[in-house]
């Protein structure tokens, strides 16, 4: 005989079964309109993961850290994202209900471990959401002719641009997760237009001179020490460097960033028409294609010009089109940007709001916030994530708080991949639209590779993490505990279990 959940004793690690979260997108007044298709959530992974970075990150790591190895560390990149990938397919075939990891953690780890992830989770996409947005304002200042869209007033500099951009795009989110798709698919096609002319026109000034050698000799690194050193150069004294097989790894921890987002599809679960068959497809389908769009526009930039004449901060993929003349692709390259920045915003915005509107549901915040309007749509959430973050992008300057979006991402990674060997040792009777193979090999090499590109990241940005999660330890025992639905609802009886073979 076993249980289906922990008993009360251990009430903090309490799981939530995934027969109740499936019947809690029923109720009523929080029921998520099932609108989009496996087409609509491969437009969402390209439009939140394919960004700035393409057109920014590339040419900054190609010429600081690792070389032509920038396209190898991509590749690292995609294969940590990708392992992780499929565990996520799994999970959002089997748990088709909003939240994402979040949701996917109560059914597994408990209520205290939802919980962490839940607040990780709003780092992560309120985080991301400002400072895209901040990015976005400067895009439309370089098409508007250098004009920042920047008042001052005294000492304090207000960016109206993102602020302008939040606000259209809470609107839209509010209407509706369709009509959202399409402006998406607008904006992705735009971008991907510019990505396929980046290609064409750079591959005419390529020279494969320029890969040679492929992965530069090593360098000590320019980083600073402390706080701001990794974690790994922290713990090993092995110090930072630049170049060489360190410098590729490292690489691969920087460009990391350029993959996060894809994530996000999961957390429109709740809204998909066939979740089983859809979720898997987009998240692998938008995965791949980003994947293999990273690494030809690297080979193309860094066959353009040498490695060395991308050094320093500002460079970009135009620098190398300006090195050879080419000075009319620079306004191209802005307005792929700006079509960029406005999904990605987009989509990460929507991923903040699902994943509060779960947490709502389950009471851990206010009940009424998970309060959904005529177009099937958390119209509150929406409101008050949009005033929120157009707060923060429109007065706060946020430098190296970037890190902790890597960090938060990371994070969740680590706990799906785990959830997915737990899941499936504690529940295998649960259908799944798809399965991850050779489990548990997969997971625990995505966790694995989540772990080293989270020891990259800086000593100050995993304090500033610890400091969040400690507050959000705060607010779970003031607020999140005492008004949890699951603790108010009888434990269900013991269920017997049928012996069942070793999952693969």
């Amino acid at each position: 005989m076993a249980t289906s959940r922990p008993d009360r004793r251990n009430a903090l690690f309490r799981t939530k079964s995934v027969e109740q979260s499936i019947r809690d997108t029923d109720e009523p007044d929080s029921k998520l309109r099932k609108e989009l298709t496996a087409w609509d959530l491969t437009i969402f992974g390209v439009a939140v993961v394919i960004g700035a970075g393409i057109f920014t990150l590339t040419a900054r790591t190609a010429g600081n850290v690792a070389g032509p190895s920038v396209s190898l560390a991509f590749v690292f990149a995609a294969i940590a994202c990708g392992l992780t990938a499929l565990c996520y397919a799994e999970f959002a075939s089997t748990v088709p209900v909003a939240g994402s990891a979040y949701t996917f953690s109560y059914a597994t780890f408990g209520e205290l471990i939802a919980w962490i992830i839940g607040w990780d989770l709003i780092l992560e996409f309120a985080l991301a959401t400002s400072v895209v947005a901040k990015g976005w304002s400067q895009y439309l200042g370089e098409v508007m002719g250098s004009r920042q869209p920047i008042v001052h007033f005294g000492s304090i500099a207000f960016d109206w641009g993102a602020v302008l951009l939040i606000a259209i795009l809470a609107v839209l989110l509010a209407i509706g997760t369709k009509i959202s798709s399409r402006v998406s698919a607008v904006a992705v096609a735009i971008k991907l237009c510019v990505v396929a002319l980046v290609l064409v026109v750079g591959a005419t000034y390529f020279d494969s001179s320029n890969l040679t050698p492929y992965i530069p000799p090593s360098q000590p690194g320019a980083e600073g020490q402390g706080l701001h050193q990794s974690l790994f150069s922290f713990l090993t004294g092995a110090g930072d460097s630049s170049f060489g097989w360190y410098g590729l790894l490292a690489a691969a921890s920087l460009v990391f960033f350029a993959f996060i987002g894809f994530d996000v599809v999961a957390t429109t679960a709740e809204e998909t028409k066939d979740p089983q068959k859809a979720l898997p497809r987009g998240i692998l389908a938008s995965l791949l294609i980003v994947t293999v769009l990273y690494v030809a526009v690297s080979l193309v930039l860094t066959g353009m010009v040498p490695y060395t004449d991308l050094a320093g901060d500002n460079a970009t993929l135009a620098t190398a089109f300006a090195i050879h003349g080419a000075t009319w692709v620079k306004n191209i390259i802005s307005i792929g940007a700006l079509a960029g920045l406005t999904t990605v915003v987009m989509v990460m915005f929507l991923g903040q709001t699902r994943v509060l509107f779960a947490m709502s549901r389950d009471g851990l915040l206010p009940r009424r916030l998970a309060h959904t309007g005529k177009h099937g749509t958390p119209v509150r959430l929406t409101v008050i994530v949009g005033v929120i973050c157009a707060l923060l992008a429109g007065f706060i300057d946020f430098g190296t708080l970037e890190e902790m979006v890597n960090i938060g991402t990371l994070f969740a990674f680590v706990l799906v991949s785990i959830g997915v060997v737990i899941l499936r040792r504690t529940r295998p009777d649960l259908p799944r639209g798809f399965r991850v193979p050779l489990v548990p090999l997969i997971p625990i090499l995505g966790v694995l590779a989540c772990a080293w590109l989270m020891l990259n990241l800086s000593v100050e940005t995993w304090l500033r993490f610890l400091v969040w999660m400690a507050l959000g330890l705060v607010i779970y025992a003031a607020y999140g505990r005492r008004h949890s639905v699951l603790r108010a609802t009888p434990e269900d009886p013991p269920l017997p279990t049928q012996p069942v073979a070793t999952p693969d």
